[in-house]
Protein backbone atom coordinates (compact mmCIF):
# COMPACT_ATOMS: atom_id res chain seq x y z
CA UNK A 1 0.00 0.00 0.00
CA UNK A 2 1.46 2.96 -1.00
CA UNK A 3 0.84 6.00 1.28
CA UNK A 4 1.51 9.41 0.87
CA UNK A 5 2.23 11.97 3.87
CA UNK A 6 2.46 15.73 4.95
CA UNK A 7 3.67 16.57 7.95
CA UNK A 8 1.82 18.50 10.03
CA UNK A 9 4.39 21.14 11.85
CA UNK A 10 7.40 21.17 9.91
CA UNK A 11 8.68 20.19 6.40
CA UNK A 12 11.28 17.74 6.31
CA UNK A 13 13.53 16.33 3.17
CA UNK A 14 13.80 12.67 4.58
CA UNK A 15 11.46 10.85 6.98
CA UNK A 16 12.64 7.33 8.10
CA UNK A 17 10.59 3.95 7.03
CA UNK A 18 7.55 3.39 8.99
CA UNK A 19 7.80 0.24 10.50
CA UNK A 20 4.50 -2.39 9.93
CA UNK A 21 2.61 -3.59 12.76
CA UNK A 22 3.92 -2.74 15.94
CA UNK A 23 2.09 1.12 15.79
CA UNK A 24 -1.45 1.99 17.95
CA UNK A 25 -3.15 5.22 18.35
CA UNK A 26 -1.42 7.93 20.86
CA UNK A 27 -4.36 9.82 21.22
CA UNK A 28 -8.74 9.81 20.93
CA UNK A 29 -10.79 6.84 22.27
CA UNK A 30 -8.92 4.20 20.34
CA UNK A 31 -5.64 5.11 22.42
CA UNK A 32 -3.26 2.34 22.67
CA UNK A 33 -5.38 -0.19 20.16
CA UNK A 34 -3.64 -0.79 17.05
CA UNK A 35 -4.11 0.79 13.66
CA UNK A 36 -6.55 -0.76 11.07
CA UNK A 37 -7.26 -0.69 7.88
CA UNK A 38 -10.25 2.07 8.00
CA UNK A 39 -7.65 4.60 9.75
CA UNK A 40 -6.25 5.08 6.29
CA UNK A 41 -7.95 7.61 4.35
CA UNK A 42 -7.05 11.12 2.67
CA UNK A 43 -7.15 13.59 4.66
CA UNK A 44 -6.33 11.58 8.29
CA UNK A 45 -3.77 11.76 10.19
CA UNK A 46 -2.05 9.44 12.19
CA UNK A 47 0.00 9.69 15.46
CA UNK A 48 3.20 8.38 16.66
CA UNK A 49 5.62 8.02 19.62
CA UNK A 50 8.89 10.42 18.03
CA UNK A 51 10.62 8.02 21.07
CA UNK A 52 9.84 5.34 18.60
CA UNK A 53 11.64 6.83 15.63
CA UNK A 54 15.35 7.83 16.24
CA UNK A 55 16.30 9.03 12.66
CA UNK A 56 14.30 11.63 13.13
CA UNK A 57 15.31 15.24 12.98
CA UNK A 58 15.91 17.11 16.19
CA UNK A 59 13.22 19.81 15.80
CA UNK A 60 10.70 17.24 15.22
CA UNK A 61 12.00 15.19 18.47
CA UNK A 62 11.19 18.29 20.35
CA UNK A 63 7.64 17.52 20.39
CA UNK A 64 6.36 13.72 22.05
CA UNK A 65 4.04 13.07 18.97
CA UNK A 66 4.70 13.12 15.51
CA UNK A 67 1.66 13.30 13.69
CA UNK A 68 1.61 12.67 9.86
CA UNK A 69 -1.20 13.68 7.49
CA UNK A 70 -2.35 11.18 4.77
CA UNK A 71 -2.44 13.27 1.33
CA UNK A 72 -2.57 10.32 -0.67
CA UNK A 73 -3.47 6.72 -1.09
CA UNK A 74 -3.17 3.88 -3.85
CA UNK A 75 -6.85 3.27 -3.47
CA UNK A 76 -6.24 -0.03 -5.47
CA UNK A 77 -3.98 -1.26 -3.19
CA UNK A 78 -5.84 -0.64 -0.33
CA UNK A 79 -9.27 -1.76 -1.60
CA UNK A 80 -7.30 -5.16 -2.35
CA UNK A 81 -6.05 -5.50 0.89
CA UNK A 82 -9.62 -4.66 2.87
CA UNK A 83 -11.01 -7.39 0.14
CA UNK A 84 -8.31 -10.02 1.41
CA UNK A 85 -8.66 -8.85 5.09
CA UNK A 86 -10.68 -10.08 8.05
CA UNK A 87 -10.72 -7.46 10.64
CA UNK A 88 -13.42 -5.79 11.84
CA UNK A 89 -14.09 -1.95 11.44
CA UNK A 90 -13.68 -0.49 14.81
CA UNK A 91 -15.47 2.52 14.81
CA UNK A 92 -17.37 2.97 18.30
CA UNK A 93 -20.69 4.68 18.43
CA UNK A 94 -18.62 6.93 20.39
CA UNK A 95 -16.29 8.47 17.71
CA UNK A 96 -19.45 8.71 15.73
CA UNK A 97 -21.35 10.65 18.21
CA UNK A 98 -17.68 13.06 18.98
CA UNK A 99 -17.74 13.65 15.11
CA UNK A 100 -21.33 15.08 15.13
CA UNK A 101 -20.58 17.11 18.35
CA UNK A 102 -17.58 18.77 16.55
CA UNK A 103 -19.42 18.88 13.21
CA UNK A 104 -22.46 20.30 14.86
CA UNK A 105 -19.27 23.45 16.48
CA UNK A 106 -17.87 23.75 13.08
CA UNK A 107 -21.07 24.13 11.32
CA UNK A 108 -22.25 27.37 14.23
CA UNK A 109 -19.07 28.67 13.58
CA UNK A 110 -19.02 28.61 9.67
CA UNK A 111 -21.81 30.98 9.85
CA UNK A 112 -19.70 33.72 12.10
CA UNK A 113 -16.70 32.68 9.86
CA UNK A 114 -18.03 33.27 6.55
CA UNK A 115 -16.95 37.33 6.05
CA UNK A 116 -14.22 37.67 8.13
CA UNK A 117 -12.78 34.00 8.20
CA UNK A 118 -9.08 35.38 6.65
CA UNK A 119 -8.51 37.49 9.50
CA UNK A 120 -9.36 35.09 12.10
CA UNK A 121 -7.46 32.60 10.67
CA UNK A 122 -4.23 34.02 10.49
CA UNK A 123 -5.10 36.07 13.67
CA UNK A 124 -6.25 33.33 15.71
CA UNK A 125 -3.12 31.02 15.29
CA UNK A 126 -0.26 33.58 16.07
CA UNK A 127 -2.58 34.50 18.71
CA UNK A 128 -2.68 30.87 19.83
CA UNK A 129 1.06 30.31 19.51
CA UNK A 130 1.91 33.77 21.89
CA UNK A 131 -0.25 32.14 24.78
CA UNK A 132 1.83 29.14 24.31
CA UNK A 133 4.67 30.30 26.56
CA UNK A 134 6.05 27.51 26.69
CA UNK A 135 6.93 26.50 22.97
CA UNK A 136 5.06 23.31 23.31
CA UNK A 137 2.15 23.11 20.83
CA UNK A 138 -0.32 22.65 23.86
CA UNK A 139 -2.51 24.78 26.19
CA UNK A 140 -5.10 24.99 28.47
CA UNK A 141 -9.26 25.00 28.78
CA UNK A 142 -8.93 28.52 29.86
CA UNK A 143 -6.38 29.56 27.43
CA UNK A 144 -8.61 28.65 24.27
CA UNK A 145 -11.61 30.72 25.83
CA UNK A 146 -9.68 33.45 25.94
CA UNK A 147 -8.82 33.19 22.28
CA UNK A 148 -12.40 32.04 21.02
CA UNK A 149 -13.54 35.29 22.94
CA UNK A 150 -10.88 37.59 21.86
CA UNK A 151 -12.27 36.87 18.50
CA UNK A 152 -15.59 37.22 19.09
CA UNK A 153 -16.06 32.93 18.02
CA UNK A 154 -18.90 32.43 20.12
CA UNK A 155 -19.33 28.81 21.39
CA UNK A 156 -21.78 27.61 24.32
CA UNK A 157 -20.48 26.33 27.37
CA UNK A 158 -23.09 23.64 26.41
CA UNK A 159 -20.76 22.75 23.16
CA UNK A 160 -17.36 23.57 24.63
CA UNK A 161 -17.95 21.31 27.48
CA UNK A 162 -18.22 17.84 25.04
CA UNK A 163 -15.47 19.11 22.21
CA UNK A 164 -13.13 19.70 25.39
CA UNK A 165 -13.75 16.31 26.85
CA UNK A 166 -13.33 14.69 22.97
CA UNK A 167 -9.90 16.73 22.53
CA UNK A 168 -8.41 16.07 26.13
CA UNK A 169 -8.87 12.40 25.95
CA UNK A 170 -5.66 11.68 28.09
CA UNK A 171 -7.31 14.02 30.83
CA UNK A 172 -3.72 15.79 30.27
CA UNK A 173 -6.00 19.50 31.10
CA UNK A 174 -3.80 20.80 27.62
CA UNK A 175 -4.48 20.07 23.75
CA UNK A 176 -2.62 20.54 20.76
CA UNK A 177 -3.48 24.11 19.13
CA UNK A 178 -3.52 22.90 15.88
CA UNK A 179 -5.48 20.03 16.65
CA UNK A 180 -8.41 22.39 18.83
CA UNK A 181 -8.52 24.80 15.81
CA UNK A 182 -8.94 22.07 13.50
CA UNK A 183 -11.68 20.30 15.72
CA UNK A 184 -13.64 23.10 16.28
CA UNK A 185 -13.43 25.05 13.11
CA UNK A 186 -13.15 22.04 10.60
CA UNK A 187 -10.33 22.29 7.55
CA UNK A 188 -10.26 22.19 3.77
CA UNK A 189 -10.25 19.14 1.95
CA UNK A 190 -6.95 17.78 0.69
CA UNK A 191 -7.75 18.52 -2.72
CA UNK A 192 -7.96 22.64 -2.18
CA UNK A 193 -4.50 21.59 0.29
CA UNK A 194 -2.62 19.77 -2.73
CA UNK A 195 -2.87 22.97 -4.62
CA UNK A 196 -1.88 25.53 -1.48
CA UNK A 197 1.25 22.99 -0.68
CA UNK A 198 1.91 23.52 -4.66
CA UNK A 199 1.93 27.02 -4.08
CA UNK A 200 4.21 27.05 -1.17
CA UNK A 201 6.80 24.12 -2.99
CA UNK A 202 7.55 26.80 -5.44
CA UNK A 203 8.02 29.93 -3.58
CA UNK A 204 10.08 27.30 -0.84
CA UNK A 205 12.75 26.57 -3.60
CA UNK A 206 15.54 25.73 -0.74
CA UNK A 207 12.73 23.61 1.37
CA UNK A 208 13.02 25.07 4.42
CA UNK A 209 9.74 25.26 5.69
CA UNK A 210 10.14 29.27 5.70
CA UNK A 211 10.08 32.04 2.76
CA UNK A 212 11.08 35.44 3.09
CA UNK A 213 8.24 37.80 2.60
CA UNK A 214 10.45 39.78 -0.07
CA UNK A 215 10.27 36.40 -2.30
CA UNK A 216 6.43 36.36 -1.73
CA UNK A 217 6.30 40.16 -2.73
CA UNK A 218 8.26 39.31 -6.05
CA UNK A 219 5.84 36.45 -6.87
CA UNK A 220 2.84 37.61 -6.24
CA UNK A 221 1.16 38.74 -9.58
CA UNK A 222 -2.20 41.18 -8.89
CA UNK A 223 -2.62 41.78 -12.67
CA UNK A 224 -5.69 39.54 -12.75
CA UNK A 225 -7.05 40.39 -9.63
CA UNK A 226 -11.28 41.04 -10.12
CA UNK A 227 -10.94 44.47 -8.62
CA UNK A 228 -7.50 45.45 -11.04
CA UNK A 229 -9.36 44.49 -13.98
CA UNK A 230 -12.33 46.69 -12.61
CA UNK A 231 -10.20 49.12 -12.00
CA UNK A 232 -11.30 49.95 -8.74
CA UNK A 233 -7.86 48.93 -7.28
CA UNK A 234 -3.67 49.06 -8.73
CA UNK A 235 -1.87 45.90 -8.52
CA UNK A 236 0.39 48.02 -6.08
CA UNK A 237 -3.12 48.27 -3.57
CA UNK A 238 -4.06 44.71 -3.58
CA UNK A 239 -0.60 43.45 -3.12
CA UNK A 240 -0.21 45.60 -0.07
CA UNK A 241 -3.94 44.21 1.19
CA UNK A 242 -2.37 40.40 0.78
CA UNK A 243 0.94 40.94 2.69
CA UNK A 244 -0.39 43.39 4.97
CA UNK A 245 -3.49 39.93 5.65
CA UNK A 246 -0.63 37.54 5.38
CA UNK A 247 1.99 38.87 7.70
CA UNK A 248 -1.18 39.17 10.58
CA UNK A 249 -0.27 35.09 10.81
CA UNK A 250 3.25 35.49 10.75
CA UNK A 251 4.96 34.91 14.15
CA UNK A 252 8.29 36.69 12.42
CA UNK A 253 7.67 39.71 10.39
CA UNK A 254 10.24 38.73 7.54
CA UNK A 255 9.27 35.53 6.66
CA UNK A 256 6.16 33.32 6.82
CA UNK A 257 6.23 29.42 7.57
CA UNK A 258 4.13 26.67 5.88
CA UNK A 259 1.16 26.36 8.66
CA UNK A 260 0.56 30.40 8.63
CA UNK A 261 0.98 30.58 4.86
CA UNK A 262 -1.83 27.38 4.83
CA UNK A 263 -3.98 29.42 7.68
CA UNK A 264 -4.27 32.07 5.30
CA UNK A 265 -5.71 30.25 2.50
CA UNK A 266 -7.61 27.88 5.64
CA UNK A 267 -9.86 31.35 6.09
CA UNK A 268 -10.08 32.49 2.49
CA UNK A 269 -11.61 28.45 1.80
CA UNK A 270 -14.13 28.82 4.13
CA UNK A 271 -16.18 31.14 2.17
CA UNK A 272 -15.53 29.54 -1.58
CA UNK A 273 -18.03 26.55 -1.63
CA UNK A 274 -16.67 25.28 -5.49
CA UNK A 275 -13.19 23.36 -5.29
CA UNK A 276 -12.60 25.08 -9.07
CA UNK A 277 -13.36 28.28 -7.39
CA UNK A 278 -10.78 28.07 -5.10
CA UNK A 279 -8.26 26.44 -7.03
CA UNK A 280 -8.59 29.09 -9.82
CA UNK A 281 -7.97 32.11 -6.73
CA UNK A 282 -4.52 30.00 -6.34
CA UNK A 283 -3.69 29.73 -10.00
CA UNK A 284 -4.04 33.21 -10.84
CA UNK A 285 -1.73 35.04 -9.09
CA UNK A 286 0.68 32.25 -8.67
CA UNK A 287 1.02 30.83 -12.04
CA UNK A 288 0.42 27.22 -10.93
Amino acid sequence: LTLHFCHLTSRTNVLPFIQKNIYSHQCGRRKGKQYQLGDFYIGANLTFLSSDHPGLPESIKENTLLILRITNIDQIALDSLKTDSVEREDITSQEANDRLVLKAIQDALKEQLHKRGVRILTGLGKYLQQLDKEGTGLLAKADFKQALKAFHLEVSENDFEPAWQILNGNDSGKVDYGEFKRAIIGEMNEYRKSFVRKVFMKLDFNKTGCVPIIDIRKCYCAKKHPQVISGHSTEEEIKLSFLETLKDACSKSDEVSYGEFEDYYEGLSIGIVNDEDFVNILRTPWGI
